[in-house]
């Protein structure tokens, strides 16, 4: 299975992230959002995937930084414009497979997952 991990190289979180999948040996291309972008349409796959609530990361200085319009009223196509707009509004890491039939999306770093998902 070919893997992408999504996120902010200086994060501790993407950075915990990166340690463990090393410390397994498991392969991934690395996706960097500060330099690489943040795909409208692959954050709206997530979002109908796992729900606009689980990505959109609503406890940032990014996300509170955003206008009172910007925040409110918030639902999937809302979400997905302001995470593309702004992807530190992008729960950090997601870690997903290359082949959408093979439906692996981790969105944030919990090792029992991961470890569930691909040990």
């Amino acid at each position: 299975m070919t893997l992408t991990l999504y996120g902010i190289p200086n994060c501790d979180t993407v950075k915990k992230a990166r340690k463990w999948l090393d410390e397994r040996q498991v392969a991934y291309a690395f996706h960097d959002y500060k330099k690489q972008g943040a795909d409208p349409a692959r954050i709206a796959a997530w979002v109908e995937q796992a729900g606009w609530e689980t990505v959109l990361n609503r406890r940032g200085t990014t996300f509170r930084g955003l206008s009172e319009a910007e925040r409110a009223d918030l639902d999937a196509g809302k979400a997905v414009a302001v995470m593309a707009a702004h992807p530190s509004c992008i729960k950090r890491p997601v870690l997903q497979g290359a082949d959408e039939q093979e439906g692996l999306l981790l969105v944030g770093f919990e090792p029992a997952k991961w470890e569930a998902a691909l040990g």
